[in-house]
Parts: C-alpha cells; sequence; structure tokens
C-alpha cells in the first residue's frame, strides 16, 4: 500500500491521465458483459433495465481519449 501511494505521489499528470484511462475502459468492458449478460437471460426483466450500451460506449471513448493522449508521454519516460 506504500508502495501504492508513493507512485501515486510522485507519478506525472500523464501516468496519472493513464491510469483513468486505463480504469474507463475496464469499467467499459464490464459493461459491455452486464449487456451481452441481459440480452442471453429468457426474461430480458428480470436482471433489471440499465443503458449498458451507452454506458460502454462512453467509457470507452472516455478512456480511449485518455490513453491516446497520454501513452505517447508515458512510453517516452
Amino acid at each position: 500500500m506504500l508502495q501504492l501511494h508513493a507512485f501515486l505521489t510522485f507519478a506525472s499528470d500523464a501516468e496519472i491521465m493513464a491510469l483513468w484511462g486505463a480504469a474507463f475502459v475496464a469499467l467499459g468492458l464490464l459493461a459491455n458483459y452486464m449487456e451481452r449478460r441481459r440480452m442471453k437471460r429468457a426474461r430480458i426483466d428480470r436482471l433489471g433495465w440499465v443503458p449498458w450500451v451507452p454506458i460502454f460506449l462512453f467509457c470507452l471513448v472516455i478512456g480511449g481519449g485518455l490513453l491516446v493522449f497520454s501513452l505517447p508521454q508515458v512510453i517516452a519516460g
């Protein structure tokens, strides 16, 4: 836990942005999984109604944009 705190304290803005981008992409993939799970059910209403596709698209676009802008700086060091 102490190493994580030290990393986040001294991380550059690009590294922080890359972490946020990875988190958004992971959330988008989770939303995609939940949409697939909802579509496979015999009764779609039993799982509840959540707009998984817009959540998936929003998270993937935001996460991808953050990663595109941050990765060149992270790779360069």
